[in-house]
């Protein structure tokens, strides 16, 4: 504890703004995690209580299920249910299930690069800070005595190259996590369309003996 609380204060003065970039991106990066698995798993449960109302053609409780469900799959199965009524072809319905979709996305890719953002944020400022150090130390350098230059000028260096390691140890978990928070989003994209296509081919699907008009 006492390398790390020295390594900190040795660092200068853009050690404290890292930390606080680091901070600001492990809270959003906590909370998009936590928002993406009640999602998936909220979705999930959502279309397995949904599916045997529609397998039963059960619309109207299908519809009230999913205006209460406060779900995003909910919320995109209701506006293709509220389609059916008026267009029984299946262009109109995957057009309102496509356009739920794109609702859907932004809300579930919400605030997540900003963690990326801020991982560039970190390494940039890590090198600034190191910048600032190294210009620092050659000006003391300037005005100190020939016998001690070289030893000040190595410790100087020394203490700018902190702020460039402290900028990295911000940075890679920072992109690590918004990778990671990239394809739990893709996930949830992949089995909402999954689940699109399923309701779809159920509604759209001709029970035998069923014409055209649904008689």
């Amino acid at each position: 504890m006492d390398t790390i609380i020295r390594f900190f204060q040795e660092g200068g003065a853009f050690m404290y703004p890292i930390a606080f970039v680091m901070a600001v991106g492990l809270a959003i990066a906590i909370e998009r995690l936590l928002f993406l698995m009640k999602e998936k798993s909220s979705n999930r449960r959502a279309f397995e209580e949904m599916l045997p109302m529609l397998q039963k053609r059960d619309l109207r409780n299908a519809l009230n299920y999913a205006n209460g469900s406060g779900t995003k799959i909910g919320d995109i199965f209701s506006a293709a249910i509220a389609r059916i009524p008026g267009s029984q072809r299946r262009e109109e319905i995957e057009y309102a299930l496509e356009e739920g979709l794109m609702e859907a996305i932004p809300q579930l890719e919400k605030r997540t690069q900003y963690v990326a953002t801020l991982a560039n944020i970190a390494t940039l400022m890590g090198l600034l800070g190191t910048i600032m150090g190294l210009i620092a130390a050659f000006t003391a350098v300037a005005n100190a005595a020939p016998a001690e230059k070289a030893a000040l000028l190595s410790q100087s260096i020394s203490v700018a190259m902190n702020t460039t390691a402290f900028g990295l140890m911000a940075a890679i978990p920072l992109i690590l996590l918004h990778s990671f928070l990239q394809t739990k989003t893709n996930e949830i994209v992949d089995s909402i369309e999954m689940a699109g296509v399923k309701f779809l081919n159920i509604i759209t699907e001709r029970k035998p003996g069923q014409t055209p008009n649904g008689n």
